[in-house]
């Protein structure tokens, strides 16, 4: 149960979801919606979670938390992706300069070093709270997949954020070779040159998911 959708049984509703496509996830999701938003790190494959959206809602906001370390591909890829589906991005940064950063932390902290959950928390996780307390959104689009980690496949298309945010994953059961198929369709960018520097490893949550 959550204040801001008290009438939705999420259980029942994933259940009245299986089968459906990402298009009828979406439009589903949008019925619940006052204020939307969908989030992105404009890594691989963000391009189809972006266009399948914003073709049904065009307005609607786009969160992307720039962590400041991302690849120039990538930023190249965001500006193109922007540009072409015209999509209203709000940005948000770290209250830290990566300089700052470098220097104090000696760069990005390695995976078993003690400074990596405060990398993380400084470049990912106080953005993305600070963005979801003034943003206040009562659904959040993401382009979580089953297939992309073994915490993800414990999940299903619709969750709730531990602020009662209804998340939804429209591409949830889909593979890369399904949204290939998508982008090649709807003549789509995409994009491999990506770095997170909070995960290290595919295989790893950077803790978006896990706390928020």
């Amino acid at each position: 149960m959550s204040q801001l959708h008290p009438n939705l049984d999420i259980d029942q509703a994933n259940q009245d979801l299986q089968g459906k496509s990402p298009e009828q996830i979406v439009e589903w999701a949008l019925t619940q919606a006052k204020n939307p938003i969908i989030t992105t790190n404009f890594r691989p494959y963000e391009s189809a979670i972006l266009h399948l959206v914003a073709k049904q809602r065009p307005d609607i906001t786009v969160l992307w938390v720039d962590s400041g370390y991302n690849t120039d591909a990538t930023y190249q890829f965001a500006n193109k992706l922007i540009r072409d589906l015209d999509l209203n991005v709000v940005t948000y940064i770290p209250k830290q300069t990566a300089a700052h950063r470098d220097a104090t932390m000696n760069g990005i902290p390695g995976i078993d070093n003690p400074q990596h959950g405060e990398f993380t928390e400084q470049v990912k996780l106080e953005p993305f709270r600070r963005a979801l307390s003034e943003l206040k959104p009562d659904v959040w689009f993401n382009a979580i997949r089953k297939d992309q980690t073994e915490f993800r496949q414990g999940l299903d298309v619709l969750s709730l954020s531990k602020d009662g945010v209804l998340k939804v994953a429209p591409l949830f059961e889909k593979t890369d070779a399904d949204l290939d198929v998508y982008l090649d369709e709807h003549n789509l960018p995409n994009e491999h040159d990506y770095f997170d520097p909070t995960k290290v490893e595919e295989s790893r949550e950077c803790g978006l998911h896990t706390q928020l």
